[in-house]
């Protein structure tokens, strides 16, 4: 499959059900109270979307991993939010265990899409080229 916009990424798509499912899970009453924890869950989820987008436009394949370290990153910041709000009793066990194993395979999407940039490509061929 061509990759032709970001929205063909398997790692965006599992980042956009991820925060689909974070900001679901936030709206739970007991986070109504907790606006910080709220807001930190909710803009990890996105930072981890964004990231992948925004590295998707950036010109290099060095440039991009860059992007995708920070949405990895951010995927991880979204689980360690959740057990915040589970210590707390604000989700439940079934909704964290879902969003938690939704990070883990967007994670593991990335991984695998940086493990593509760094092998050697010939001129022509890979993500560099397909972006206009």
């Amino acid at each position: 499959m061509k990759i032709l916009r970001f929205e063909d990424l398997a790692a965006w798509r599992a980042a956009r059900e991820m925060t689909r499912q974070a900001f679901r899970a936030s709206d739970v009453q007991g986070l109504d109270a907790d606006l910080f924890l709220r807001r930190q869950l909710r803009r990890a989820a996105t930072s981890a979307m964004a990231n992948i987008a925004e590295g998707f436009q950036s010109g290099s394949d060095r440039e991009f991993a860059r992007f995708l370290r920070i949405a990895r990153r951010s995927a991880t910041e979204v689980q360690s939010h959740l057990y915040v709000a589970s210590d707390r009793g604000c989700i439940k066990k079934e909704v964290f265990d879902a969003i938690y194993q939704k990070c883990e395979d967007t994670k593991n999407l990335i991984g695998g899409f940086l493990r593509y940039l760094k092998t050697p490509r010939k001129p022509g061929v890979g993500p560099s080229n397909v972006k206009t």
